[in-house]
């Protein structure tokens, strides 16, 4: 039982750890997230043992931000080991300059919108522009899709706007902040469980902590998967 729409975080200290989280998982997982947090305990070298050993779809979520020359090499350089997804900060030369980089890969450009921990007040500590969250949210995913970004990272409070945008159509939304019913927030304040994620527009959610941080991570995976398979007979 494997569904891709479902994406684990190994946001665990080192590669030897996700590794052995991912064995746990075996076949029940198929799409990994690796994250910024990992690089330097072997994160990229997780990432192609998982992906070229593994079979495994891998999610690389490093929300690179800098001028555009810097982000397009970086970019570049990330798209040779055949990787599937990658974020970006929105902004429209972050995500120009990164869809230069994987000219000729299929390396697929997510851009971030809005972190899924922050809120309102979080924005004006940062004295970003002054506004409603979630319409913040769409304008920003508006223009990093017009800037040809592959698909937005976004809250599942805000998938379904998202979705309904012209320049959504066939372009992905990735939805972290996914807490299945009944988990503890963490750091998140804009949630949904993985059923109302997707029916609001989603192609694939992001679970970490209820799933490796479970008793039986495995199990928590399944009960995952067994809520999408449940929405998909409705």
């Amino acid at each position: 039982m494997s569904d891709d729409r479902l994406i684990v975080a190994l946001d665990v200290p080192n590669a030897l750890q996700g590794l052995a989280m991912a064995e746990e998982l075996g076949e029940a997982v198929s799409f990994y997230k690796i994250g910024l947090g990992m690089l330097t305990g072997g994160g990229l070298a997780l990432a192609n043992e998982l992906k070229q050993e593994h079979g495994k779809r891998i999610f690389l979520d490093m929300k690179l931000f800098d001028i555009g020359n810097t982000v397009e090499n970086a970019v570049r350089g990330l798209a040779q080991f055949d990787l599937d997804f990658l974020t970006v900060h929105g902004d429209p030369h972050v995500v120009r300059a990164a869809k230069e980089g994987t000219a000729g890969k299929g390396l697929k450009i997510l851009a971030v919108t809005i972190l899924t921990s922050l809120n309102r007040d979080d924005l004006d500590a940062s004295l970003l522009k002054e506004g409603d969250i979630q319409e913040l949210v769409v304008e920003r995913a508006a223009i990093a899709l017009e800037a040809g970004a592959d698909g937005v990272i976004a809250s599942p409070q805000e998938a379904a706007l998202i979705r309904s945008l012209p320049q959504a159509e066939g372009k992905l939304i990735v939805t972290p902040g996914v807490r299945p019913t009944g988990s503890a927030l963490g750091d998140q304040k804009r949630v949904a469980t993985p059923a109302s994620a997707i029916a609001d527009g989603a192609d694939h959610i992001v679970v970490g902590r209820p799933i490796y941080q479970a008793d039986n991570p495995r199990a928590a995976a399944e009960a995952v998967l067994n809520e999408l398979i449940s929405l998909t007979r409705r």
